[in-house]
């Protein structure tokens, strides 16, 4: 199967669990683009129901749910979900490739110890 990034180009695709976790993030990270849009539109709204005067309570009392902490909250977790999965799909991977732990952690700026950590997850 051939996957087409967005610079057009296309290239054979491995199957393995980082690629997988790989394709989970990008798809939430469009699906909280769009969220991040409408979260947007919405804090202009309180924006301005705020300069028209209106007090916090109005202001936030009115505001439609879910409201944008709620938005935003709900993206952070999806997305750190996702992201912590594909982190550890990424040592997963690495380490089957035959990459050192130290290697692998100053690969992401992390201790040795992180990574020990997150091999262990897996494992688990």
């Amino acid at each position: 199967m051939a996957v087409s990034i967005p610079d057009g180009s296309a290239f054979p695709e491995p199957q393995d669990s980082a690629v997988e976790a790989l394709h989970r993030l990008t798809d939430e990270i469009d699906r909280s683009l769009v969220e991040l849009q409408h979260a947007r539109r919405q804090a202009e709204t309180l924006l301005r129901a705020r300069h028209s005067g209106r007090d916090w309570r109005e202001v936030v009392g009115g505001e439609a749910r879910p409201m944008v902490l709620e938005k935003v909250s709900g993206m952070l977790g999806a997305l750190s979900t996702v992201g912590g999965t594909w982190r550890r799909e990424q040592v997963k991977a690495l380490a089957s490739e035959g990459v050192s732990i130290n290697q692998i952690a100053a690969l992401f700026g992390v201790t040795r110890q992180r990574i020990s950590a997150l091999l262990r997850e897996r494992d688990g």
